[in-house]
């Protein structure tokens, strides 16, 4: 028996790092994966091994159940189909997990772009918005209550150099979730961030590889490592599950102890 068996979960940005690793660890789990994102293969520049093949193909090659569907997170009617998509294929919605998410360069505030900044939000602060919009009108349709969570990292909870248009954006889906929790209690609707540290996906790569960047963050972090995006699997799979109905409103950091500082 899974944690999850039975349960219809939603994955946004579920073609590379943490949404991949999320459908894959949900879907080992017992749950339905619906998997969501603007391509369907994953980022040749990730370091999945298996990156060679989709994420609902590697689902259902291990006896699983995943669909694939195509949505841009910023477009509200392209949630709204993702939703009813779901719906139709597996007769409700029990998770939605909010996790597609971008970041252009470190720079700060004055060297940035009005076209960067708007990116940025658009993804980070209004996808989020939008899909969790489209799955609390879902789980109030029919009744039950249901589970979300935002993949937001510490930068929604703490500054970080360089990265004001990245922080700004997090800092708002931070406080969503909070808000939520408040709104959307009563209807046991559960609302919970996860906040992770840099990781080693194709979105940080450029990152990962430079020395002097890689060796600064391993520096700041008392666990002296970077995490990787299966490390976030375990926290996402226990706020998914009964184990956190109790739950909502919390920013779960999963960070090497970065912000302990």
């Amino acid at each position: 028996m899974g944690r999850l068996d039975h349960k219809v979960a939603i994955v946004t940005g579920a073609s590379s790092g943490i949404g991949r690793a999320i459908a894959l660890g949900f879907a080992r789990e017992g749950a339905r994966v619906v998997c969501a994102d603007i391509r369907k293969d994953a980022r040749p520049e990730g370091y999945e091994e298996d990156r060679q093949k989709d994420t609902d193909e590697v689902i259902r090659g291990n006896g699983g159940d995943a669909l694939f569907v195509r949505a841009d997170v910023t477009r509200g009617q392209d949630m709204a189909n993702l939703v009813t998509s779901a719906v139709e294929q597996y007769g409700r919605l029990d998770i939605m997990v909010n996790n597609a998410g971008v970041f252009t360069r470190l720079a700060p505030i004055h060297e940035k772009t009005e076209e960067e900044y708007d990116f940025t939000m658009n993804v980070n602060a209004k996808g989020v918005w939008n899909g969790c919009q489209q799955s609390i009108r879902q789980f109030l349709r029919q009744g039950d209550g249901g589970k979300i969570i935002n993949i937001v990292s510490i930068a929604g909870i703490i500054g970080l150099a360089n990265e004001p248009a990245y922080c700004a954006s997090k800092g708002a889906a931070a406080n969503l979730t909070r808000q939520l929790a408040i709104d959307y209690g009563p209807h046991r609707i559960n609302v919970n961030a996860i906040c992770p540290n840099f990781l080693t996906t194709a979105m940080c790569r450029p990152y990962y590889t430079d020395a002097a960047i890689r060796t600064t963050v391993e520096e700041a972090t008392p666990l002296r490592r970077w995490g990787t995006p299966e490390e976030i699997v375990g926290p996402a799979v226990f706020l998914a599950s009964a184990d956190a109905d109790y739950v909502t409103g919390s920013m779960l950091i999963v960070d090497g102890g970065y912000t302990a500082r």
